[in-house]
């Protein structure tokens, strides 16, 4: 029983015998059916996980075994041997709970529940056998099969999707670092559902007062009649801004004032996520008993710098190298939006002309996709082969290098595109007369009349969405499967002679399982999921329906995973851990490197605070109108260079265009520099980036302070083990001081000095050294008395107040 009243319950051992004697006569059969010995129901309940209260009812599993028996003289000694049974588990410190009660059960209730019974067991024995085709009797029962079976049942299945995890279960299976993994994913997955819903309330805000935003409708608003700049040289002709309405009216859609609000809130959900992991993890290392666990590994000889640096210098040139073809696939991808937009305008068709935009924006993204899904898999080859040259000492140190470049590879690779795109795109593009080009001949490319947030919202769910479909559950899917035709194919190869031996000697459930494919450690598992939860924390003020998109990702992700391990996997070793290891410090890094990506994106990329400088200290009437005239310079296109102007135009009366920037008019002493409000509006980018930072740095610091890393329950636990630690450690002093106290005054004729110095000194040399006396010397009489006069006083003292937990543990 815990101190709150309720009872921890582990597992549940039942023993109900109900006995029928028959004494049989000339003629008939008498049943008595009161036994001699009234009929016993035990349970042992021992510590563990499930708990119920002290006045619930009794939780248990009827094991019925009825005998028939005609006065059997062995009857009186198995009640003997239960009973004492019974007595050495009160011995053993558990708890037995006896009911009774009779139950006369009909003779057609006994008789459908035995039908029934038969039916199921046919019905079970044929799907696992079916299932799994198992045909030896003993790899059936065997523990790790039935184990193996129930998680399939309970777990790896998708119509499971609603049930929590058997964590227990896949600990006793799998080991507890595979244990720990599918803890963690649980956790993670569970917790992205408030953000979810917080994310589906932000965009319904978004869709609910898009048709109330003030700027969308000035673009939108054609009597307002703004005439842009051509967006290309030559070919590309002055265009109206009314004409990017649908672009403006989806930019709302997430960059709206309850964005900033979704991006603190992020921030703190990074902060509890971690401090709740924590806790599990804390709670699963008790319950589990990994409390102590110190990692022991043997490692290989340790090498001098002259030996390892040939490998390191190879492993950072490699690395440098990888970041260079990263970066080339993103430029490529740039070129190609440059190449393929300058062609699309000089084409005849109106209706090319007009669709520029989107189709390159889409394919590129594809490409973007196509690029990243394949140097996924080359970096992680490469990976391996640079972490083997460095020759790690142990194995924890090969998986720890392992994962970091891994890590520092897949994230540059899978978050490059959409790094441009937020804080580089359009930035160094130039102005009307003034243009940066790429191999002299293509202009650097601009973002979207509506801002590029709507582009990197783009660029980030199909990324996210492609990567998870492709990578994490089609690749998952058909590669393993892929590899095991291709085994089963070389092993048609096989001799006619081998092929008949294999059908007359059924295969054993060994040999089934070793054709399976082989276990590659949870470095792929952890890694999909960290560029996931990258996703989801770094970028998510432009898009807050990525937690959505991950929650469903997860839901299907954790049973994917779970089939993969139960039945398209080699059963891995067991390997015990107490933590997720390195990966917990990358979360924790990444969580605090969103806080920052997230105000530059809120900042830099959005309009959210040129929207707050306008209307605070430019705006007229307090509001937001007049914000587009407000954000678009003007530009005499009598200054453009030569072969830069349209060629043919259907405004050709057009003497100024309008661009997005804050410059001063051609008509101005400095004309196209940057004017006082460019400066304004940077100065209040920069104070709200300082601002943000440290506003949720501050709140996160606030949540994992409010939260405890310990568990209450578990704490209480441990004081009392401390307790229960500090009395056995006590008791045991006692005891040894009445040993000492009764070997002094066990001789009647006492030498010189103290009574019992002489007794002392005839004590073997062994113990009188483990009693704390040096072997000889009045010194070590002295101080054995001292300690024992000292003990004496010290236990009286703690016999005195036995509840003072604090006293025990500061006198020891």
């Amino acid at each position: 029983l815990l101190t709150n009243g309720r009872r921890k319950v582990d597992y549940v051992l039942v023993f109900y015998q109900r006995k029928q004697i028959s004494v049989r006569g000339s003629d008939r059969l008498h049943r008595l059916s009161a036994p001699p010995h009234p009929p016993h129901r035990l349970s042992v309940i021992s510590n563990g996980t499930g708990q119920r209260s002290a006045g619930d009812g009794e939780v248990c599993v009827d094991l019925a075994v009825e005998v028939e028996l005609e006065a059997d003289p062995a009857e009186g000694e198995m009640v003997l041997i239960r009973e004492e049974f019974e007595a050495r588990l009160l011995e053993a410190g558990l708890e037995m709970e006896r009911d009774t009660e009779v139950r006369d059960q009909p003779f057609c209730v006994c008789v459908c529940v035995c039908v029934c019974a038969l039916w199921l067991l046919v019905w079970y024995l044929f799907f696992v056998l079916y299932r799994f085709n198992i045909t030896s009797k003993d790899t059936f029962f065997d523990n790790a099969t039935r184990s193996r079976i129930l998680l399939h049942d309970e777990w790896a299945r998708y119509g499971a999707f609603y049930k929590y995890q058997p964590v227990d279960l896949i600990r006793k299976y799998f080991g507890e670092k595979i244990g720990l993994y599918f803890a963690w994913l649980g956790v993670y997955t569970q917790l992205l559902i408030p953000a979810s819903m917080v994310g589906i309330i932000v965009f319904c805000y978004g869709c609910y007062t898009v048709d109330m935003d003030v700027p969308s409708l000035e673009m939108c608003d054609k009597q307002q009649n703004f005439t842009m700049c051509p967006l290309c040289d030559g070919v590309c002709d002055y265009w109206h801004l009314s004409t990017a309405c649908g672009t403006a009216r989806a930019s709302h859609l997430f960059d709206n004032p309850a964005t900033v609000f979704f991006a603190i809130f992020m921030s703190l959900w990074v902060a509890t996520f971690l401090e709740h992991w924590k806790r599990r993890q804390i709670s699963l290392n008790h319950s589990w008993d990994l409390t102590g666990l110190e990692e022991e590994e043997t490692g290989v000889e340790k090498l001098t710098w002259r030996d390892r640096l040939p490998g390191y210098l190879i492993n950072i040139s490699s690395i440098l190298f990888m970041f260079g073809l990263t970066f080339s696939a993103v430029f490529g991808v740039i070129v190609y939006r440059i190449v393929v937009s300058a062609l699309m305008a000089m084409s005849p068709d109106p209706e090319t002309k007009s669709n520029v935009r989107v189709t390159v924006t889409a394919t590129a993204v594809i490409i973007n996709l196509v690029v990243i899904l394949i140097l996924d898999e080359i970096y992680g080859a490469v990976a391996v082969w640079l972490t083997e040259l460095e020759i790690p000492r142990t194995e924890s140190n090969f998986e720890q290098h392992l994962i970091l470049k891994a890590f520092l590879l897949k994230f540059m690779n899978a978050y490059a595109p959409i790094f441009y795109v937020a804080f580089f795109k359009g930035r160094f593009a130039g102005r009307p007369g003034d243009y940066v080009y790429v191999f002299n001949d293509y202009r650097m490319e601009e973002c979207a009349p509506g801002g590029c947030l709507i582009e990197l919202c783009i660029q980030l769910s199909i990324i996210m969405v492609g990567k998870q479909l492709i990578q994490n559950n089609v690749f998952e899917i058909g590669i393993p499967k892929l590899k095991k035709l291709i085994r089963a194919w070389k092993g048609k190869g096989i001799s006619l002679e081998e092929r008949e031996e294999q059908r007359a000697r059924p295969p054993q459930q060994w040999n089934l399982d070793y054709t399976l494919v082989p276990f590659e450690g949870l470095t792929p598992e952890y890694m999909e999921m960290i560029i996931q939860f990258g996703f989801v924390s770094l970028f998510v003020a432009s898009f807050p329906l990525a937690p959505l998109f991950a929650l469903l990702n997860n839901v299907i992700e954790i049973r994917l995973d779970a089939k993969k391990f139960v039945t398209e996997l080699r059963r891995p070793d067991a390997v015990q851990a107490k933590d997720i290891g390195i990966w917990y410090n990358i979360l924790s890094g990444m969580g605090k490197f969103s806080v920052i990506i997230n105000a530059f994106v809120i900042s830099f990329t959005s309009d959210f605070i040129p929207r707050l400088v306008y209307q605070y200290m430019y705006s007229q009437t307090g509001t937001m109108h007049g914000f587009i005239d407000h954000t678009l310079s003007h530009f005499n296109v009598s200054n453009f260079r030569p072969g830069n102007a349209p060629t043919s135009s259907y405004l050709p009366e057009t003497t100024v265009c309008r661009y997005k920037d804050y410059r001063e008019p051609p008509w101005s002493a400095e004309a196209y520099q940057f004017s006082k409000t460019y400066w304004a509006v940077l100065a209040a980018r920069l104070a709200f980036v300082i601002l943000f930072q440290n506003l949720v740095m501050f709140l996160s610091l606030l949540v994992a302070w409010v939260i405890p890393d310990v568990p209450k329950n578990i704490s209480e636990q441990l004081k009392r083990e401390k307790t229960l630690l500090v009395d056995v450690f006590l008791r045991e002093e006692k005891e040894k001081f009445h040993l000492l106290q009764s070997l002094f005054s066990s001789k009647d004729q006492p030498s010189q000095g103290h009574p019992d110095t002489a007794h002392f000194r005839t004590l073997p040399l062994g113990l009188s050294q483990g009693l704390g006396q040096p072997p000889g010397g009045e010194g070590g009489e002295s101080r054995v008395r001292c300690r024992a006069a000292s003990f004496s006083q010290f236990t009286r003292q703690m016999s005195m107040s036995p509840s003072n937990d604090a006293a025990r543990h500061t006198a020891v």
